[in-house]
């Protein structure tokens, strides 16, 4: 492999070539979200405009952006490229993605017995596990640090394949938290309310800074053997290409962690405003039929003294002495 020539700012924005492995995700993605639009619209029904456009702009524009802009062209001569790369695959790409709610458009779109089967599969054990807040959250840890802190990374440099499965990898660890929390209610813990969401998140904005700060402040070379003999004359020295790449990773989490924020804040005020309407709905239906038989009861007079105790209707001697010792009737 060449070396490749020396990145420019404008090399940085027009440098751009094909993967066609990461083409045709992206393609057959697109394509089964069209369909499931499609197929909602010549129903009559409505899908939001907004969802479209989280979901091919920031999910699969994202995927296009790790994969085939000049990000990958420079991957293999530069840390930080492949690092910006990692963290879009893992954070960027699977919010853009959740915001567009592929599961809960398949379910709606979707004959009943497939859907029924998708919603077995989100209620099964194996999803319920690994989309386990802490659990999913742990993962999305684990695999950033296993990248880069074994010779998985470094391999996947050298191995082409393996360096798309590793683009897959991430893509589908950091759909692990991302999707439930703002999608898929039924694969969470009841426990998981919108308060608990919300905590979660800011949690995993920090957790999600971790590799980052590691990587930064890391004293030995994260595929060093591979970047000391690749490293073009031009490039910054390996160490200090090492940092960029930490900082970089330390960025874009924290970038992710505000928008991601307020996406569970706006979910759940809509929740609230939901449940505020559907009780008001529940309240004007109760209170319609008492007050239709308020009136109705005001129309007729007071009830007849036939429905009234005797000893409140009767002048005896022993109805007076009743009443003499209930004082409160």
């Amino acid at each position: 492999m060449g070396s490749p020539p020396e990145l420019t700012v404008g090399r940085l924005l027009s440098s751009w070539h094909l993967d066609v492995p990461a083409l045709l995700l992206v393609v057959l993605l697109g394509a089964l979200y069209g369909r499931g639009v499609l197929r909602l619209r010549r129903r009559g029904e409505h899908w939001p405009a907004a969802r479209v456009a989280a979901f091919a702009l920031l999910g699969l524009g994202t995927l296009v952006v790790a994969t085939m802009s000049s990000l990958a062209g420079y991957d293999h001569a530069l840390f930080w490229p492949a690092a910006v790369q990692n963290i879009l695959l893992d954070l960027v790409a699977p919010l853009g993605l959740a915001l567009g709610d592929p599961l809960g458009l398949a379910l709606r779109s979707l004959p009943e017995p497939a859907a029924a089967r998708v919603r077995r599969a989100l209620t099964g054990r194996l999803v319920r596990l690994l989309t386990f807040p802490l659990v999913s959250t742990a993962l999305v840890l684990t695999t950033e640090l296993t990248v880069y802190f074994t010779p998985y990374f470094e391999t996947a440099l050298r191995d082409g394949w393996l360096h798309e499965l590793m683009y897959l990898h991430l893509l589908l660890v950091g759909s692990l938290f991302v999707v439930p929390v703002l999608t898929r209610e039924e694969a969470l813990p009841r426990w998981c309310t919108h308060p608990v969401r919300a905590a979660l998140v800011f949690l995993d904005g920090v957790v999600d800074a971790v590799p980052g700060i590691v990587v930064m402040t890391h004293g030995t070379l994260i595929a060093g053997a591979w970047y000391l003999d690749h490293a073009p004359s031009w490039a910054p020295d390996v160490h200090h290409d090492q940092q960029l790449g930490g900082g970089a990773m330390i960025g874009i989490a924290e970038l992710v962690a505000l928008p991601f924020l307020l996406a569970v804040l706006a979910q759940w005020a809509r929740t609230e405003r939901a449940e505020a309407a559907a009780l008001d709905h529940r309240l004007d239906a109760e209170l319609i039929p008492a007050a239709s038989a308020a009136s109705a009861a005001t129309e007729r007079g007071p009830e007849p003294d036939l429905v009234r105790p005797w000893w409140e209707t009767e002048n005896s001697e022993i109805a007076q002495r009743i009443r003499q010792q209930r004082p409160g009737r």
